[in-house]
């Protein structure tokens, strides 16, 4: 393959992560289900070249290797499993897929030599993990809390404070705190906050009693929308 080529497809290969990763951006941010996912399917792609869809997706859409398998793929890129922490793989099924879909399964890549094929596909590895790693690098968050004001002020600056970072994560650890505390003869539970409600079979983020507690930092309409229970 002449060396003109194998820049060309190179230079493809680049734009391709590149103009996925921009598809993918929701609300100005990329999910780490997402990120993650990436990483498998160039992980796939390495150890076979082209692949074929049955071989790496299964009949309910996920990519092999991205549920039980994920830690491990991960692991072996030196990304630590807290990265994961309270993430599902919900949405990132769908992004993996047409990763996959605009590779082509990998024909082009199969063009190149076997080991610049190699080389490429680990720095666009390189490329996930440093979005990752931008994450894991991440500063918590810092709050000036006054022991003198009342706990309700205190909520008001922790939520002000994760607006915009949390994605949900701390309210629902606030409305979980609020309703164990509300609730002490009640087991409340702690759900991962990102956990699908179709997913883990369940009515929303808490159920008491006959009400059913939906938390988001977001709210749409179908949320707010009052559901009656059977």
């Amino acid at each position: 393959m002449k060396n003109i080529q194998v820049e060309e497809v190179k230079q493809q290969s680049r734009q391709i992560l590149s103009e996925w990763l921009d598809s993918c951006t929701r609300r100005g941010k990329i999910a780490r289900n997402t990120v993650a996912v990436g990483i498998v399917v160039l992980d796939h792609l390495r150890r076979a070249c082209p692949t074929l869809r049955d071989e790496v997706i299964s009949q309910g859409g996920e990519v092999s290797g991205a549920r039980s398998g994920l830690g491990i793929i991960l692991k072996s890129y030196n990304i630590p499993s807290s990265y994961l922490k309270e993430v599902t793989t919900r949405q990132g099924h769908q992004d993996g897929q047409r990763l996959f879909e605009q590779f082509e399964w990998g024909k082009k890549l199969a063009e190149l030599p076997e080991d610049e094929r190699e080389t490429l596909l680990l720095e666009l590895v390189e490329d996930l993990k440093n979005l990752a790693n931008v994450w894991l690098k991440r500063q918590n968050l810092k709050l000036d809390i006054d022991r003198r004001q009342a706990p309700t002020t205190w909520v008001n600056v922790i939520v002000e404070n994760a607006k915009g970072r949390s994605g949900g994560v701390v309210e629902q650890h606030l409305v979980g705190a609020k309703l164990a505390r509300r609730f002490r003869e009640m087991e409340i539970p702690n759900h991962p906050a990102h956990a699908g409600d179709r997913q883990t079979e369940r009515a929303g983020d808490f159920t008491i009693s006959q009400l059913v507690y939906h938390v988001t930092s977001a709210p749409s309409r179908d949320v707010l929308q009052p559901k009656i229970r059977d």
